[in-house]
């Protein structure tokens, strides 16, 4: 039930930030050489007039009825602009997600196995590098490693996966490895402590002096029992992934609603920004939400309140 209460707050902020920017829309619609009278005509217009109540009431209305304006520079429906979008932002997030805990997720385990020793110092390490580095960076020496100098891989764009398979893929590989990074350090460092805490338990113990293989004392058992630590970091990193998304179309000219956003900032079109950040909300808290309908299938001993 938290859910409705913070996509409430989060309609808020996002509301507010037409009256906080110093950008004003009408000015920017009507132009650098429109006279006050034709920026209070479009003011008008636009209902920047009346109370602010009546504004954010208004404006809730419409998004509830799934209308979220229209963009100032192209005048085309934000709704519309954000869905032309989805696909190239959708396919890369999924990507980056595969990439990280294929990664990620048997990089804990190896070094919780083998703790404190050279090769969880060494994994650890790289593991604190991934988060340390930025995005941009790494994206960038992928570009000129793997793109230019090798010729293995396209340097930007996107194709759609109706073009084929292997270009579609070709186009995810650089930009999901570039997002994943720090995403899958993250989950591989709360892998492992996760794994060490649950193999200090007896019945880990008991298990290994049954004489049971290791991978499947450390999968079947170990992992299985620290597996909600895994999940949650596995949620609450949505958030840099939200984040890397902007950077990382950016770098790879990936036509999504990251490259969206960046390119309604540099026009000031604060109708498609309002949109593009309460969708980018919106998806976070569901992912949340999700998370944590997922800890009663993972942990039959959590329920929550109907």
């Amino acid at each position: 039930m938290a859910t409705i209460p913070v996509m409430g707050v989060v309609a808020i902020i996002v509301f507010g930030l037409i009256h906080i920017s110093p950008t004003d829309p009408a000015a920017v619609i009507a132009g650098d050489y429109a006279t006050p009278a034709h920026v209070e005509e479009i003011r008008q217009q636009l209902q920047l007039d009346r109370p602010i109540h009546e504004q954010f009431l208004t404006w809730v209305g419409h998004v509830l009825s799934g209308d979220l304006g229209d963009s100032i520079f192209s005048e085309r429906p934000v709704l519309q602009l954000i869905l032309a979008r989805l696909e190239p932002t959708v396919s890369l997030a999924l990507m980056t997600i595969l990439v990280a805990v294929v990664i990620a997720v048997p990089i804990g385990v190896v070094a919780a196995w083998q703790a404190r020793t050279v090769l969880d110092r060494a994994l650890m390490l790289l593991a604190t590098l991934g988060i340390s580095v930025p995005a941009f960076w790494i994206g960038y020496l992928l570009i000129f490693s793997v793109a230019l100098d090798l010729g293995w891989l396209p340097v930007q764009g996107y194709a759609s996966l109706s073009e084929g398979l292997w270009p579609f893929l070709s186009h995810l590989i650089l930009p999901s490895i570039t997002l994943g990074t720090a995403y899958a350090a993250l989950i591989a460092r709360i892998t492992r402590a996760s794994m060490l805490e649950v193999m200090g338990q007896d019945y880990i113990r008991t298990a290994r002096a049954k004489g049971l293989p290791m991978r499947k004392v450390l999968i079947g058992h170990a992992l299985r029992a620290a597996a909600i630590p895994i999940v949650t970091v596995i949620g609450l990193g949505f958030a840099l992934l939200i984040g890397g998304v902007v950077i990382t179309e950016s770098v790879f000219a990936i036509p999504g609603i990251g490259r969206l956003t960046v390119d309604s900032i540099q026009r000031k079109d604060i109708p498609v920004i309002q949109g593009v950040l309460l969708v980018f909300s919106a998806v976070y808290v569901v992912v949340n939400l999700l998370v944590d309908l997922l800890y009663t299938l993972l942990d039959p001993r959590i329920r929550y309140a109907g």
